[in-house]
């Protein structure tokens, strides 16, 4: 089943980790071109390693780890252990403090048809690909994916818990959360954290890039490499794993935004949701995600000068004719794309993934500024989504629209780095790993 193996990772020298919240960075794929440029200021912060400048960005990253190394800017631990990894956070118009707790580790690179490490939703080549370049150059996993486990006898969180009472670091990020990381190191505890994994599929909560990007390289290398014995470095990937059954993993909504529809008439595009939907004006658009909020197959359409509450009329889930299993036709995902998208809008299935007219934003705010300046045409305001629905996904077979979910928080670059350089991947005389 899954394997997982502890770590002996790259951090910066303990002189420079006495600021660590200066050294840490978003991930490449949520920093802003705001923070990025702030965040180069610093010579040493990690944004330099997870997303480089210049015309040959993986080249320029490659040569400031080896300075790095050969500086001692970065040291590898001498010990391997499996980095404990909790984030403390709120919600919005909430003052209750959640505790995501998890573990970081190298685990398999596996291929997806293997079934070991189960994907939610589609990548887009392009990031991919940088993605790769990045890490054959550099032979580094600069910051874990997000992987869920589940375990509902929270076996591991005792071992978690009592290793946080000794933290390594602990800052506050750009998302007002607060991380905090610590290590085991004993055996005997890393082989139980080894055993219950091996037991477990895994599901690929966020990084799907990042991991395509590693399964990529693990693919080239085997291919060159005909004698390789699968525990060479290219075949692991760094990844952070937390409990599905845990009351602390939240999922934000991502909604849709629509533009380029040619000869946009929002009457018109009511009429052809008449059919599907009961449909109730809503007197103020600041308050249609509230209103919509728990409501199955329920949607909030926002236009420049109104906006209008959708649900789907029961009898009509029966009438989506996308091949797929009933529990996943019945997901607001599926009813969206199927009714508001293709139906409605006219952008067929097929065509979504790529399509220029649709653009995903997880900040009702932002979707709402942006349909009354008139940047987009409309906004589609959507519910979260549950840990249920990502895992009936997962066991079905079949994808999501990529950028469906949002796994908040994400996790911060800077606290650790992983090589997969067989010199310093490769288990110590001295180790029983």
């Amino acid at each position: 089943m899954a394997e997982i193996k502890p770590i002996r990772p790259w951090r910066f020298n303990d002189e420079l980790s006495k600021n660590i919240d200066n050294l840490t960075s978003p991930l490449f794929d949520v920093v802003s071109d705001k923070q990025r440029e702030s965040l180069y200021q610093n010579q040493y912060n990690s944004i330099h390693l997870s997303v480089p400048k210049g015309p040959d960005a993986a080249e320029s990253a490659k040569k400031l780890l080896k300075e790095w190394k050969t500086s001692g800017v970065v040291k590898q631990d001498e010990i391997y252990g499996i980095y404990v990894y909790y984030q403390y956070f709120t919600l919005p118009g909430s003052h209750k403090e959640y505790c995501r707790k998890g573990f970081i580790c190298n685990l398999k690179a596996y291929d997806w048809d293997e079934k070991m490490l189960l994907r939610h939703e589609n990548t887009m080549p392009g990031s991919v690909n940088d993605r790769i370049e990045i890490l054959e150059k550099t032979q580094l996993n600069v910051s874990p994916t997000h992987g869920l486990y589940t375990d509902e006898t929270f076996e591991l969180e005792q071992y978690m818990d009592e290793s946080m009472k000794t933290p390594i670091y602990e800052t506050e990020d750009y998302q007002g959360v607060r991380d905090v990381l610590s290590v085991i190191h004993d055996a005997e505890i890393i082989k139980r954290f080894v055993a219950l994994i091996e037991e477990k599929q895994i599901i690929l909560a966020d990084g799907h890039h990042r991991y395509e990007g590693s399964l990529m390289y693990r693919q080239k290398m085997m291919a060159e490499n005909k004698n390789h014995t699968g525990k060479e470095g290219f075949n692991y990937h760094l990844m952070f794993l937390t409990n599905t059954e845990a009351d602390d993993l939240r999922i934000l909504p991502t909604h849709r935004l629509i533009k380029n529809i040619a000869n946009f008439d929002p009457q018109e595009l009511l009429k052809k949701l008449e059919p599907y939907f009961i449909l109730k004006p809503v007197d103020d658009p600041h308050n249609i995600n509230e209103i919509i909020l728990g409501k199955p197959w329920a949607f909030g359409l926002l236009f420049k000068d109104f906006a209008i509450k959708v649900r789907l009329k029961p009898e009509m889930i029966n009438e989506i004719k996308w091949n797929f299993p009933q529990e996943i036709k019945e997901l607001d995902l599926t009813v969206m794309h199927y009714f508001i998208i293709e139906k409605a809008l006219g952008i067929e299935g097929k065509d979504q993934r790529a399509s220029d007219k649709l653009i995903f934003d997880r900040s009702f705010g932002d979707c709402l500024a942006k349909v009354i300046t008139e940047e987009v045409q409309m906004a589609i305001i959507t519910n979260d989504i549950s840990m249920e629905d990502v895992k009936k996904v997962c066991y079905s077979g079949y994808t999501m629209p990529q950028k469906s979910t949002y796994f908040y928080p994400k996790v911060i670059c800077g606290f650790l780095f992983s090589s997969i350089k067989e010199d310093e991947f490769q288990s110590p005389l001295y180790s029983c790993f």
